[in-house]
């Protein structure tokens, strides 16, 4: 519940100038392209952009990793089709699964994906992927014939699916979620393949990026069945297991006449050693969810959800629902502008409220009862509430069927008296996971390490997709092994 987001909430009117109408040559193949802009102002649109995208992120404060990844993308873009383009590429401090490429050089990788890459040779082909989009100006093109989708939507490279992305309207639309489409997919991961040849990568190294994404797919359908929802797509074009399509297949081999004399390991144990302590999931600025409980030690708040609801820590709110999917509370923080109890805030705040009461936690005093809310699918009957710590808000808004605003009511009221400040023995639970490098012994299984790991579900199965092993490898002895503590 911070500063974090996954979305680029970024307004499409460039204020780049005049685009100038006809054709370009394109860097990659040589050819005529109908574009909308010349590479000034794919450049100029880039700079603007990238402002607005880190008012939104946060960079990763990890130095070390950060000169890491410049390194790589300085390589690989001496080597691409603009090698005269300065390419900016940032860390960002998000654990979705995501990498994506502005126009004019700007590449992003969150910390999320890089913890799913297991050697060096794999962030580069994610980051040689991203560059092909740049290279082969995809947003540009695409937005030049007319995809109204938007060039930052559409600048989305390798991407997960998200509950938010469906939620967030006007950011791209199904651009934003499904990427480029296959061809413009296939041509950024034929260039990808061609730069990691040309700096002494193996190009095969990009099935294994593509495989490490299609098992995040494989895992997010078991996951989606269990809890009845669809499944998120991940690299948002291939329908088949990696290994299985023809057409990745080929433009990845075809990437093997670009090899040199000289070759690079892929630097596994390397890559491992810069990942070693980078945090997993949520960032403690932005508070830790364990289970059913929330910790922020900045917010100095806990908050204890009904056991089994699930939880999500989005940029601006708490998110839990019961296993129904019936019903939504939400969690956010609002100012106090007004020297007024919380009685007068609430009634100011949704008018009409019926049925109030006066409701106190350990640490807040406040003010409850009933309301019907206008949403998008109509007038919805809700439990409002108001909790004053100081001069903010903590605003409860629970709403759903009637019925369901009914049957959860008691765990509705339980969960805004639970939201309190933390005790000096849960400060340590507001401490982000992190990953920890250890070597497998004789006998090490993953069900094994699994029980020396602070995963709460299906541990077993987030070890191997961490490690690489999804669905059901096993650690050799001697192996450098990711788990997370």
């Amino acid at each position: 519940m911070g500063k974090r987001i996954l979305l680029l909430t970024i307004s499409l009117c460039f204020a780049t100038g005049q685009f100038l109408s006809g054709c370009a040559t394109n860097p990659v193949s040589g050819k005529q392209d109908f574009v909308l802009m010349s590479e000034a102002q794919e450049i100029n649109l880039g700079k603007k952009a990238h402002q607005q995208v880190m008012q939104q992120y946060r960079a990763y404060d990890n130095p070390a990793l950060q000169s890491y990844v410049e390194g790589i993308v300085e390589d690989l873009s001496k080597k691409s089709h603009r090698e005269n383009l300065v390419f900016h590429v940032t860390v960002l401090d998000s654990p979705q699964v995501n990498a994506f490429a502005l126009p004019g050089g700007y590449i992003y990788i969150t910390r999320g994906i890089m913890l799913y890459m297991n050697s060096e040779a794999e962030l580069a082909g994610v980051l040689g992927h991203e560059i092909g989009h740049v290279t082969a100006r995809h947003g540009v093109r695409q937005q030049s014939v007319g995809t109204l989708t938007g060039i930052l939507g559409a600048g989305i490279g390798i991407l997960t699916g998200s509950d938010e992305a469906a939620q967030v309207a006007n950011v791209g639309g199904t651009a934003l979620v499904r990427g480029y489409g296959r061809n413009h997919e296939l041509e950024a991961d034929r260039l990808g393949s061609e730069y990691l040849a040309r700096v002494g990568y193996d190009p095969e190294e990009m099935i294994d990026v593509v495989e490490i994404l299609k098992d995040q797919e494989e895992y997010d359908k078991q996951l989606a069945k269990e809890e009845g929802r669809e499944p998120r797509a991940y690299h948002g074009t291939f329908s088949t297991h990696p290994t299985n399509d023809k057409r990745l297949q080929e433009v990845v081999k075809a990437a093997n006449k670009f090899k040199t004399a000289a070759t690079r390991e892929p630097n596994r144990e390397v890559f491992l050693n810069y990942i070693n302590n980078v945090v997993v999931g949520d960032n403690e600025h932005d508070g830790i969810i364990r289970g059913n409980k929330f910790y922020h030690k900045e917010m100095n708040l806990f908050v204890e959800f009904p056991k089994g609801w699930k939880v999500d820590n989005l940029p601006d709110r708490l998110v839990a629902q019961p296993k129904e999917h019936n019903l939504q509370l939400h969690i956010l923080i609002d100012d106090l502008n007004k020297r007024q109890s919380p009685q007068e805030y609430l009634q100011e705040k949704f008018k009409d409220v019926d049925k109030g009461q006066n409701v106190n936690s350990a640490s807040f005093k406040g003010y409850t009862g009933l309301t019907t809310l206008n949403t998008k699918s109509g007038k919805t009957p809700a439990r409002v509430a108001a909790l004053f710590d100081g001069k903010r808000v903590f605003q409860i808004v629970a709403l759903g069927e009637a019925q369901a605003i009914s049957n959860y009511d008691s765990e509705i009221l339980g969960t805004i008296k639970n939201v309190r400040r933390l005790k000096s023995n849960e400060v340590a639970f507001a401490k982000a996971k992190r990953i920890k490098l250890v070597r497998a012994k004789s006998g090490d299984t993953f069900a094994s390490l699994a029980k020396k790991t602070d995963i709460s579900h299906h541990a077993e199965d987030q070890l191997r997709l961490l490690n690489g092993m999804y669905p059901d490898g096993e650690p050799q002895k001697g192996q450098l092994i990711k788990i997370i503590q």
